[in-house]
């Protein structure tokens, strides 16, 4: 549906297509770890997202992202721009109660390099104690 807008050249499609749910993916990954970037990225797709939606109602198309499939009842449900502009200005409004968050309670996402150059065995072992926490029940 990257072609329904007509703001992507055409031989862009294809590895927009490609590349687009690839990065939502692994930067909604980074997310859930709280990496560093990982936020930011999902704010600029959102941001970019939620601009084409209200491109689309402007110029008054009545397309459907696709996201669920021709046969999907979802994709019945959640027909149309709006409905997507209003779940991404929702989920704008998520990120920004996010960033609060980090702000006002002096929380840091991991940073990559500290991921990347701790080694493995102290990893590995720092997941292991926090199984190990997680899975004792407490004695009464």
């Amino acid at each position: 549906m990257i072609d329904a807008f007509g703001i992507v050249p055409e031989n862009l499609i294809k590895p927009l297509a490609i590349i687009l749910p690839l990065l939502e993916t692994v930067s909604g990954i980074g997310l859930i770890f709280d990496i560093e970037a990982s936020l930011s990225i999902i704010t600029g797709l959102l941001a970019i997202f939620t601009a084409i939606l209200g491109y689309g109602i402007k110029m008054g198309l009545d397309a459907d992202c696709g996201c669920f499939g021709p046969q999907d009842p979802e994709s019945k449900a959640y027909h149309g721009l709006r409905p997507s502009l209003y779940r991404d200005l929702f989920m704008l409004i998520l990120i920004s109660i996010i960033y609060g968050q980090r702000k006002y309670c002096h929380t840091k996402p991991l940073k990559i390099k500290s991921i990347l150059t701790t080694p493995i065995s102290y990893r590995q072992r720092s997941i292991s104690v926090l199984a190990l926490k997680l899975l004792r029940k407490p004695r009464n």
